[in-house]
């Protein structure tokens, strides 16, 4: 699909100064299931959705614990991920063993994204085929982070990663402000509203999201499906509508509405969106 003669090795420069296999890779990552990262003062909420490749298999583990104060959630391939959350481990007990403290959530994403950096640099390698967001808290506060195949990483107040991540994004981007100041509830009940927006008209439920948090006096666990299910429950969301966007659909509809006379397409479909 989008073979050209500038794709065949990792170190290949095209005309355009670009790496083909490198934007591949980030490719995979917009190919796997949604992972949604949230933080505010205090807390760091990490969801995504449970894919199962068919009706007889389970769903692969997409969010790994790699220290008390650390998790990660990953979107592509999911074996990828793994080995790097192995290496996230290692570096955080080596780290502890060392020094008898926790690992800056910072300085651990660094030596992630020189890692995956390197595999953009050696002709006998390929580039890990995985974005990562690693949430932690440490003693400058609560991190979220987002690791690229490329090697780049970006801090955030909110973002999503993986299929049909814009919706969510979209949702987080009206609301990000106030996440700096949320409580856990509310910050749990925004990630369960964003990850929502990736399912397109799915109904939510605990067997098809998996949700963790880390945060203060709190360790990274991940909830169990009592939680999620209690908490889908008590936020409404097999029926209730983001308030936010029902204000906008309710302009929406006022603004669509034809006045008295003027003529109407009957034959149009509705967008499916």
């Amino acid at each position: 699909m989008f073979r050209n003669q500038y794709d065949t090795d990792v170190t290949t420069w095209s005309p355009a100064g670009r790496l083909f296999q490198v934007e591949y890779a980030m490719e995979a990552v917009k190919q796997g299931s949604a992972a949604i990262g949230l933080r505010s003062k205090t807390h760091v909420i990490l969801a995504c959705v449970n894919k199962a490749n068919s009706e007889l298999s389970s769903h692969q583990k997409k969010i790994f614990k790699v220290d008390d104060h650390i998790g990660v959630a990953i979107a592509g391939l999911t074996a990828d991920g793994r080995v790097l959350s192995r290496y996230m481990r290692s570096e955080c007990i080596n780290y502890g063993y060392s020094y008898e403290s926790a690992l800056p959530v910072g300085r651990l994403v660094v030596q992630l994204a020189d890692k995956a950096q390197v595999c953009t640099q050696r002709s006998w390698k390929r580039p890990y085929g995985v974005g990562l967001l690693v949430g932690g808290l440490d003693e400058s506060g609560a991190h979220l982070y987002y690791n690229c195949p490329s090697g780049n990483y970006f801090e955030y107040q909110s973002f999503a990663i993986g299929s049909r991540s814009q919706a969510a994004k979209t949702y987080l981007e009206r609301r990000f402000e106030n996440f700096t100041d949320s409580s856990r509830g509310s910050l749990l009940k925004d990630a369960l509203f964003a990850l929502r927006e990736t399912l397109q008209g799915e109904k939510l439920t605990s067997t098809n999201c998996t949700v963790a948090v880390v945060g203060v006096g709190e360790a990274f666990h991940m909830l169990d499906k009592e939680t999620i299910q209690g908490l889908i429950n008590e936020f409404e969301l097999a029926g209730e509508e983001d308030p936010a966007a029902t204000t906008d659909a309710a302009a929406d509809i006022e603004s669509a509405v034809p006045e008295a006379g003027a003529p109407t397409d009957k034959g149009a479909a509705s967008m499916d969106v």
